[in-house]
């Protein structure tokens, strides 16, 4: 079963998906007006799905070979790049229609279903911009300056020292850097969160379950690790009603 707290993450991008969808079916664009009304909010969603699919793997993408690029050249160029199988798709439904589509044909539905996915992209940016917005103030800039580029607009879930450097796990990844945990500790101040242990702070919505070994407790956290809790804190946790 999926988390309760996924499914509510999740809730943005499918009311998204489904209001583009149902925005461009009432429009009608590209031929779309000759199908009847289910028909065309369904051809609409789907396809907007996919293409939110497709940006999702060309985004991973460009945070791993285009990190170093600015912003607007990310987003450009994932605008470009979701429109190619989204094009191939459109294509394809329209060869199984019947309809007979040469290679000039090809590009000016290109053009067409890009038009769409720099207007997605914009609304996927002005997303992201007041995601990081919020991010910036719940997590201090001694943190949020050292985390990698694809990491800043994550949710922080834990942070791990080790040695001279700390591990900091989000939804998004993790990234060792650094820092003293003290100091990141500080920097997440505005986050609901707790010290474990002397190495692990934890965020409490991070938390999925909670279970004993050997006399201690360890939480799982929403990404699959387990952050142990030394006896240090283990009062303090019970007092403030983790477990």
């Amino acid at each position: 079963m999926i988390p309760t707290k996924h499914i509510k993450a999740a809730l943005p991008t499918i009311a998204t998906v489904i209001g583009v969808g149902t925005f461009l079916a009432i429009l009608g664009p590209y031929g779309s007006e000759g199908l009847a009304w289910p028909s065309r909010w369904l051809y609409w969603t789907v396809l907007m799905g996919f293409g939110w699919t497709a940006g999702i793997g060309v985004t991973m993408g460009l945070d791993r070979w285009a990190s170093h690029w600015t912003d607007r050249s990310r987003y450009i160029a994932a605008s470009l790049l979701v429109a190619i199988p989204v094009t191939i798709a459109v294509a394809s439904l329209q060869i199984l229609a019947g309809s007979n589509i040469q290679f000039g044909g090809f590009l000016q539905l290109y053009f067409f279903v890009w038009v769409i996915s720099a207007g997605v992209t914009v609304l996927t940016w002005l997303m992201a911009r007041r995601k990081a917005d919020e991010a910036e103030r719940q997590i201090g800039r001694a943190l949020l300056d050292k985390l990698p580029h694809k990491l800043r607009r994550a949710t922080v879930l834990a942070l791990e020292s080790e040695d001279h450097y700390l591990r900091v796990h989000t939804d998004a990844g993790d990234a060792l850097i650094l820092i003293r945990l003290t100091d990141a500790i500080s920097a997440v101040e505005a986050l609901e969160g707790a010290r474990t242990h002397r190495s692990w702070w934890v965020a409490k919505d991070a938390v999925e379950t909670v279970s004993r070994g050997d006399g201690r407790a360890i939480l799982t956290l929403s990404n699959g690790i387990e952050a142990p809790v030394s006896r240090t804190y283990s009062a303090k946790l019970r007092e403030a009603g983790w477990y």
